[in-house]
């Protein structure tokens, strides 16, 4: 017996949730969008070690004695 539901309706959305662009792997403007928003996070999060532990990043990491 054939499923009633609608194929249509369990399709996935071809843009992202919060723009128009289509996800996509490459140089796209998704990808670059993405890429911004996680060295956003990154750069947050090293201001906030900097703040927390009373040294420079790369003091606190190791890399400079």
């Amino acid at each position: 017996m054939p499923s009633t539901a609608d194929p249509a309706a369990a399709e996935v959305p071809a843009t992202s949730a919060t723009t128009s662009d289509v996800p996509a792997f490459g140089w796209s403007a998704y990808a670059e969008r993405v890429n911004g928003r996680f060295a956003m996070v990154g750069f947050v999060a090293v201001l906030v070690i900097e703040a927390v532990s009373g040294e420079t990043f790369l003091r606190w990491a190791g890399l400079v004695p």
